[in-house]
């Protein structure tokens, strides 16, 4: 039981700054070419519901890994929102 713990926090460890990576990169690039803002708010949608189907809300894991990639998620979403807006 214990290893099963210790590999819950594989994704809580690789999905936040996996996806930080791709916010990065709008950041660097500054305009939102070939980026769907679509499929981010899906992904974000999809990491909630996943949140609230294991139903361990205090769990560390589930809260960095599926909550804060959701926060990220959204974050990619409002910064290609707002290149748009710009129109770049």
């Amino acid at each position: 039981m214990r290893w099963n713990r210790t590999l819950g926090y594989a994704p809580s460890v690789v999905f936040p700054p996996g996806t930080a990576v791709q916010l990065g990169a709008l950041w660097q690039a500054g305009r939102s070419d070939g980026a769907s803002a679509l499929t981010w708010t899906l992904f974000g949608i999809a990491n909630l519901c996943m949140y609230f189907y294991i139903e361990k809300y205090r769990e560390p894991q589930a809260i960095v890994g599926l909550i804060g990639t959701a926060l990220v998620d959204f974050a990619i979403v409002a910064v290609i929102l707002h290149y748009r807006s710009l129109g770049i």
